[in-house]
């Protein structure tokens, strides 16, 4: 029913409504979604006119303006369309892995995988930091890694990026946090 942007958005308190073209009225106030991010909550749902929608309707939605809206609406969904009131009302939990066990095969082929990283980066070592970065805090986005380390965002996610292909990182909440493999590493 909601996109993972609008997901996400709701969970960070940047999105409290969200408008939908349904064929019926498909929500009710007072119910809840559980989704990946969490509990969602829908405290109200009533229908509107799309012209009638304003750039702080929009703004509240996570668009930049009622015609980003209305086009977005144009081309989702057909039928009337219903604005939904929208609040996070609890996180989604997550299932405590404890730290996988590696042999010292499986070590030595990580050390020489993140060296490899470590020695092409013109800015010198960084893994180790990155993976005690998000050991202690489990969910932190690429943007604000980034503005800690004064890196471009982009070049921040592919640097995360290339932990997870090691399995070393996973998706956490609405960022990055460690992996089993990834936890395991660095108690072992």
């Amino acid at each position: 029913m909601l996109s993972k942007r609008i997901l996400r958005g709701v969970a960070a308190g940047e999105i409290t409504e969200a408008y939908l073209r349904w064929p019926s009225r498909l929500a009710e106030p007072g119910s809840q979604l559980s989704t990946t991010v969490g509990l969602i909550g829908i405290t109200a749902v009533d229908q509107v006119d799309p012209a009638g929608l304003t750039d702080a309707d929009a703004r509240r939605a996570g668009f930049g303006s009622a015609a980003g809206l209305r086009a977005s609406l144009d081309k989702h969904g057909r039928g009337e369309v219903y604005r939904l009131a929208l609040t996070f009302d609890d996180p989604a939990p997550r299932p405590v892995q404890p730290p996988v066990a590696l042999d010292g095969r499986e070590r030595a082929s990580i050390d020489r995988q993140l060296a490899r990283l470590d020695v092409s980066a013109p800015r010198g070592p960084w893994t180790r930091e990155v993976l005690e970065v998000l050991r202690q805090r489990p969910g932190i986005r690429a943007a604000e890694l980034a503005a800690e380390h004064n890196r471009p965002v982009s070049r921040c996610k592919s640097d995360v990026w290339r932990l997870r292909e090691l399995g070393l990182v996973e998706p956490v909440e609405a960022g990055f946090g460690l992996s089993a493999r990834g936890l395991g590493y660095l108690e072992g």
